[in-house]
């Protein structure tokens, strides 16, 4: 299945700052409950994201992420995610978050 220049950029894919992480034991994988600021464009949006193999709640808080944001809100067991945090798998099969390499301002969108 091939995608064209114009789907892509049908995607809106934002830096944001997690700025709240929590437990999300009702999860059917283990997960986190992230609050990520996207900055005054977007706002604050709220996920989930099964990264708990590499990340604990401490090394989140702070972290800058990609995530899209115009996708429709997702409900996952008992939580709303609205935004899709990216990340990679690695060779283990847990995610690796994506993010800047430099700290850019929260809603930069990715070009």
């Amino acid at each position: 299945m091939s995608a064209s220049f114009e789907d892509f950029q049908k995607l809106d894919i934002r830096v944001g700052t997690v700025t709240a992480v929590e437990d999300f034991p009702q999860a059917r994988k283990p997960a986190w409950k992230l609050t990520v600021d996207f900055g005054p464009e977007v706002g604050v949006k709220r996920s989930s994201a099964q990264i708990t193999e590499h990340y604990t709640a401490a090394d989140l808080i702070g972290r800058q992420v990609m995530g899209v944001v115009n996708f429709p809100p997702r409900q996952i067991g008992p939580f709303l995610s609205e935004v899709l945090v990216l990340g990679l798998y690695d060779d283990t099969g847990a995610v690796v978050v994506i993010g800047p390499e430099r700290s850019v301002p929260n809603g930069a969108r990715m070009c």
